[in-house]
């Protein structure tokens, strides 16, 4: 099943793919786009990120790939929806996207075994975590400016529970800006698989239903730029679309 979560009328709610691109209300009724607003698909909890998951992307930095997970923390305001604005501060000389397959966690848990990961996990999403690399300090620090910018990360549009995808180890992701394929690559070329990352998080702390753990991008970054529009896809999961703004934009629309 696909879930996903809207504002509309004043009220959230929850809602399914209706027909002709609408969404489906739990009553039945269908509401098209462009009269509703687009929510992260779940009420996101603690959000882990992984940096340098995928040891192309690790080489197109320049960086060593990590024996060890390189997670950092996203506070909730990074987070945003389908069809929202992302900022590009006027500062920025490099902005550049990261389609990413989220794991959402549907049960808690504590120490979990490796082999049994996958039972804690209720579904996937598609992220785009917006890096800008002029607010990198170094290796071990890239999370506070980079990643934590508002709404620096979209989410969705859709949960996809874990039994609509046979292995989430072997899906296609792609990104397109302004419709021009800019990056492709698959989820089988992480370093650290979802059940490693699982059991390493688990070991140190306890994860809870509404906690999502971003699990990286492949190689292919470009610089975007004010007005670009920046389509995130992920095979059997769906696209996510983003749109960046400047400055003044931000402003007027915030």
């Amino acid at each position: 099943m696909k879930f996903g979560r809207i504002a509309w009328q004043g009220a959230i709610h929850e809602v399914t793919p209706g027909s002709d691109a609408k969404v489906r209300l739990a009553d039945g009724r269908e509401i098209a786009e462009g009269q509703f607003t687009w929510l992260p698909p779940v009420e996101v909890g603690t959000v882990f990120a992984l940096g340098l998951n995928y040891a192309d992307h690790a080489k197109e930095l320049a960086f060593k790939a990590p024996e060890t997970p390189l997670v950092f923390l996203k506070g909730p305001n990074a987070i945003t929806g389908h069809k929202a604005f992302s900022r590009r501060p006027a500062d920025a000389t490099y902005m550049h996207y990261e389609c990413e397959l989220a794991v959402v966690i549907g049960k808690t848990g504590y120490r979990i075994a490796k082999e049994d990961a996958m039972d804690h996990v209720a579904g996937y999403s598609v992220a785009n975590d917006y890096a800008i690399r002029d607010y990198l300090e170094n290796y071990y620090r890239p999370n506070l400016r980079v990643k934590n910018r508002d709404a620096c990360t979209p989410l969705g549009p859709w949960l996809v529970t874990r039994d609509e995808i046979a292995d989430p180890m072997k899906l296609a992701l792609s990104t397109r800006v302004n419709g021009k394929t800019t990056q492709q690559g698959t989820t089988a070329d992480m370093i650290f698989d979802i059940p490693t990352l699982i059991a390493y998080l688990s070991s140190f702390m306890t994860l809870n239903p509404g906690d999502v753990i971003l699990t990286g991008t492949p190689e292919g970054l470009a610089d975007v730029k004010a007005g670009d529009v920046v389509e995130t896809e992920i095979e059997g999961v769906g696209c996510l679309i983003n749109t960046i703004v400047d400055d003044q934009t931000w402003s007027a629309t915030a």
